[in-house]
């Protein structure tokens, strides 16, 4: 990447860089908006022209990251469905209750371990531990995250996303799991509803139907984990009992509100789906806003660490729970 950098230096003056800059990064925020645009490739488009042509716009975009990103989640609430978690049932409620608390707990023991700091530790953890970006983009603002800190813990789930989609298929036929097994695992390992899909999807349509409706549940967990991170945080952070009762993230409790509306009132399922599908582009364009402001030193500066302690993480929860699927721990 310094080596490219080098070279559009050589090529473009620090006025060119600018003026380009000045005018691609807009353009590109508005094409975020094109369905083919994953957050992957938002977030990697974003710190790439950081780091070749700089951010001349940083002023503005900074302040827009926290406001979108929580209208983004508010708007996420209204593909949820809450009535999913009875057609899972009580056991798959269960796992992933277990799940949630087992991964998060594992992921700041980690941390420790391996000298990762507070805020992006928790930000990866949740991330493995619920649905991804989804789960850390509800959680930055809780936890005042940097937003370096967001962009290393989106990068490494979204590399781990991506493996996902060829590793599991190939691990469940390997193993001969059942369509069922091969969901809840799927569900239970790995990060994205996204890639969840992907996978199962490739397993079979059972396994689909039970991976897609196991995630969503596990999705609905956003809410309070973030609700209840917000307040350890508050209190850790706080001096006095008075200054230390946690605030409750006002877009949270949108989440919730957008959430119910769609599960109770049927006849605005259309209008919530076009709300849910707007959302997603909004936080696809957040991504790359959140690329953009970031710079190479301060991703240099993140080192190697939360990587490790993401993929270390990620082995050890999926290793477990096929684990527990192959000795009947987790069963149908």
């Amino acid at each position: 990447m310094s080596q490219l950098g080098d070279a559009v230096e050589r090529v473009l003056t620090d006025h060119q860089r600018k003026k380009f800059a000045y005018v691609l990064i807009p353009l590109l925020a508005i094409i975020c908006w094109w369905p083919a645009v994953s957050s992957a490739l938002a977030l990697v488009a974003g710190v790439i022209i950081a780091a070749l042509l700089g951010n001349p716009h940083q002023t503005i975009t900074k302040k827009m990251v926290s406001p979108l990103l929580q209208w983004s989640i508010i708007g996420l609430g209204a593909g949820m469905n809450l009535s999913v978690i009875g057609k899972v049932g009580a056991n798959g409620v269960l796992y992933t209750i277990v799940g949630i608390v087992g991964t998060i707990l594992l992921g700041f023991a980690l941390a420790r371990w391996l000298g990762v700091p507070p805020k992006l530790a928790t930000l990866i953890s949740v991330g493995t531990a619920i649905c991804g970006g989804s789960a850390i983009a509800a959680v930055a603002p809780v936890i005042e995250a940097e937003d370096r800190d967001v962009t290393v813990a989106l990068g490494t789930v979204f590399v781990l996303n991506a493996a996902a989609l060829v590793i599991f298929p190939y691990i469940g036929h390997a193993l001969n799991l059942s369509q069922f097994a091969f969901g809840t695992w799927s569900a239970l390992a790995i990060h994205d509803t996204s890639s969840v899909v992907g996978s199962s999807m490739q397993f079979g349509p059972e396994a689909l139907a039970v991976g897609t409706t196991t995630k969503l549940v596990r999705a609905l967990w956003i809410a309070p984990v973030a609700l209840t991170i917000g307040a350890i945080y508050s209190r850790l952070l706080k001096k006095s009992e008075a200054s230390a009762k946690p605030k409750v993230p006002l877009f949270i409790i949108g989440f919730l509100l957008t959430a119910t509306l769609r599960t109770f009132i049927p006849a605005i399922s259309d209008i919530a789906d076009i709300v849910a599908n707007t959302a997603k582009r909004s936080l696809v364009m957040t991504l790359f806003l959140i690329g953009v402001n970031l710079s190479p030193k301060t991703l240099k500066a993140v080192g190697v660490k939360p990587l490790i302690h993401g993929i270390s993480l990620w082995f050890l929860v999926g290793g477990a729970t096929l684990a527990a699927i192959l000795t009947g721990l987790i069963s149908n």
